[in-house]
């Protein structure tokens, strides 16, 4: 059986614990630096992402919220431990899909810095909770106040987990999303793990706007894996 004759689909049957670090945020999301100082970040659906431990280290606001938050530590590493074995098993199946972007050279290098991503992570875990870094809540009801950050990120839940999560699901997290929005709500990525774009998006963005949510597709210069080159952008009319 040749390359062209494997499914590029990473089966997800419930959502993994893992996440990215702060480099890949900041080319999946359009960020840049200088534009985060003084602005509040919201990270949803987190998992074990290292983007809140490396921006609190830059002296910028962020906070990730996530279900399993509120476990021992002990508890997150085992998550992280069976899921990024998981993960990486499948990523190593399909290398010959994965696009890895401009930085990283395979999915090896991609792989060795996510690790090291989920580790700076549990490092931080237990002071960042006990400093409200890291809060227990999920999708599509966060435990935040209305407008009470000026960014909003969410990366590789809403549109990659299409299959797990039905159309008034998306609705709803997408509206919670800018309700705890003071400004941007920034999605990320609009496909499946097989580059194949969420159906239910024209309709997604056409209730959003009678709800006086105005929707934007961006496209973006990077993409881990085909299909995962652009992000929806969030407002209120």
């Amino acid at each position: 059986m040749n390359a062209t004759e494997i499914s590029q689909e990473i089966p997800l049957n419930t959502v993994a614990f893992y996440g990215r670090t702060l480099s890949e945020y900041m080319r999946f999301f359009a960020l840049m630096p200088d534009a985060l100082q003084k602005v509040s970040i919201l990270d949803v659906a987190a998992g074990p992402s290292s983007f809140t431990a490396e921006a609190t280290r830059r002296g910028l606001d962020a906070t990730a919220v996530d279900p399993l938050y509120g476990y021992p530590v002990d508890t997150l590493r085992s998550h992280v431990a069976l899921d990024y074995r998981h993960m990486h098993d499948r990523l190593r199946e399909r290398a010959a899909f994965m696009a890895c972007g401009p930085v990283f050279g395979s999915v090896e290098e991609a792989i060795a810095e996510r690790q090291r991503g989920a580790d700076r992570f549990l490092r931080d875990y237990e002071s960042g909770f006990l400093h409200g870094r890291y809060v227990g809540g999920s999708l599509p009801a966060l435990p935040f106040l209305d407008r009470q950050f000026d960014l909003v990120l969410c990366a590789h839940l809403l549109f990659v987990y299409g299959r797990q999560f039905d159309f008034p699901f998306h609705l709803d997290a997408c509206v919670e999303l800018v309700r705890v929005s003071a400004g941007e709500v920034r999605i990320h990525p609009l496909c499946g793990l097989d580059g194949k774009p969420y159906p239910g998006l024209d309709r997604l963005r056409g209730e959003l706007e009678e709800r006086g949510i105005v929707s934007e597709v961006v496209g973006l210069d990077y993409a881990f894996f085909p299909g995962a080159d652009s992000m929806l952008v969030l407002r209120r009319r």
